[in-house]
């Protein structure tokens, strides 16, 4: 958006506009040493720290500290209405204020934005979509924290239609908004009704209809034996390899407590450590307790378990995955037992102290049946929510590449408007297969909240 080629791919209706030609861009600041400003006082300044703000929120509503009004001249005040972009470490996100506060160095702020020439809705979408923020990306500076300095944000240009098509399409990505929240409270909710099974059906505290055999307690090493994976750098995964593997750190960031697909591939199988069924594998290291808190069940033999993984292998009446639904309910009980103080362990020995009580092999089953159908329920939610973002994304980028301007003008005559019954949009986004899903959706602006309704809709 800032090359001769976005000036010529930009609508006559549009224009290349720098941003401190519609706004003024401001740093932030901060009294220091910041402890001698804060207070308690009723007529304190809000201060906005980055705990304030609530993950995905559009708006800022509060602050959970104040400081002095003899700071005010250190720092920058932002009032309702005003733009705050974060300018280092997850830099250029936008928030757009709805109280009056004071911000730190960490903030850039927009200010006196021409409301004749620029909707603050169409912004917010403008500064959010993924064009913009590797604009912002390309222009961070600094060695180690990437950063966005003020002089430099005021320079980038980028493409606005006229108010009426802000406004309009705005109404489109409103609408895209609205099912992604609804979608988002249903999915939360599904969690919600996950974690009360769990806490009911993994304690015994209700039992399911046919058992009323007495839950046994035991210790997790009468019942088990505890191994260690082998090698496998991340250097030796391969998507096109031979053999099906799993890295430790994959343990944090791509399992749950079920594996049912394996990510990773090698051509590496001297001495490794192979699967078997009904294995739980944990990781045996990290830089905080709370992430070693975490178990994967593995059905399936001959699958290549990487170092730092602990496997931990049922010789007795254990179901694994029951197991991993009982470790996710009790975190706690397994951070008593990781080592360390800079990085954090988990051994074999550790977890063989782990007391649990554990009812029949056949009232385990049945217990990992329903919180296996819950998980399945939310992950079909989690892509369709996926889908809605993605959608809403290229929306937001046909918007900028002006599709969705040509669109609207060709609908502004009256005629136009009664006789353009559907508008086309084509979503373009990956399937989990990996293959790529085309799909062109007619649409009335009436429909198109149908066709969203039912993305969001639970079955």
């Amino acid at each position: 958006m800032q090359s001769n080629q976005s000036q010529k791919n930009t609508s006559k209706n549009w224009q290349l506009r720098k941003l401190d030609s519609m706004f003024t861009v401001r740093r932030g600041g901060s009294p220091r040493p910041i402890e001698s400003y804060i207070t308690n006082r009723d007529d304190g300044l809000n201060w906005l720290k980055i705990g304030d703000i609530d993950v995905g929120a559009k708006y800022i509503t509060g602050t959970s500290s104040k400081i002095l009004k003899e700071g005010l001249s250190r720092t920058t005040l932002v009032k309702k209405g005003d733009f705050i972009l974060s300018n280092s470490m997850s830099f250029g996100r936008p928030y757009i204020m709805n109280i009056d506060a004071c911000i730190h160095d960490g903030w850039l702020t927009f200010q006196d934005i021409k409301t004749d020439i620029l909707d603050r809705d169409f912004l917010y979408y403008l500064l959010s979509q993924s064009k913009t923020q590797s604009i912002f990306a390309s222009i961070s500076a600094g060695s180690g924290v990437l950063n966005l300095k003020k002089e430099t944000v005021a320079e980038v240009e980028l493409s606005i239609p006229p108010l009426s098509e802000q406004y309009r399409i705005v109404s489109i990505l409103e609408t895209w908004d609205k099912s992604i929240g609804s979608l988002s409270e249903k999915i939360n909710l599904k969690e919600q009704i996950k974690r009360s099974l769990m806490q009911d059906l993994l304690t015994g505290k209700k039992r399911l209809g046919g058992f009323s055999d007495k839950w046994e307690s035991t210790k997790l090493g009468k019942i088990a034996s505890f191994k260690k994976g082998k090698g496998l750098s991340k250097s030796e995964l391969d998507s096109g390899g031979k053999y099906e593997a799993i890295h430790y750190g994959e343990l944090f960031t791509k399992y749950n407590e079920y594996i049912e697909n394996i990510i990773s591939r090698t051509n590496s199988n001297k001495n490794m450590f192979l699967s078997k069924k009904n294995d739980i594998l944990m990781p045996t290291s990290d830089v905080t307790p709370r992430g070693l808190s975490t178990a994967s069940y593995i059905d399936k033999d001959g699958v290549i378990l990487g170092g730092d993984i602990l496997v931990i292998r049922s010789t007795g009446n254990l179901h694994g995955l029951f197991f991993c639904y009982l470790v996710n309910l009790n975190k706690k009980e397994v951070i008593k037992l990781v080592s360390g103080s800079t990085v954090f362990h988990l051994y074999g020995s550790d977890m063989a102290k782990f007391e649990l009580k554990l009812p029949s092999l056949k009232e385990q089953e049945s217990i990992v049946k329903i919180l296996v159908t819950a998980d399945k329920e939310i992950t079909e939610l989690e892509k369709k929510l996926s889908i809605l973002k993605e959608q809403k994304e290229i929306v937001i980028v046909i918007a900028v590449d002006t599709l969705i301007s040509w669109i609207i003008n060709a609908g502004t005559s009256k005629e136009s408007v009664d006789n353009l019954r559907t508008w086309t949009l084509i979503f373009i986004f990956s399937a989990s297969s990996g293959t790529q899903l085309v799909c062109s959706l007619l649409y009335s602006p009436v429909s198109l909240l149908g066709e969203l309704q039912s993305l969001s809709d639970l079955e």
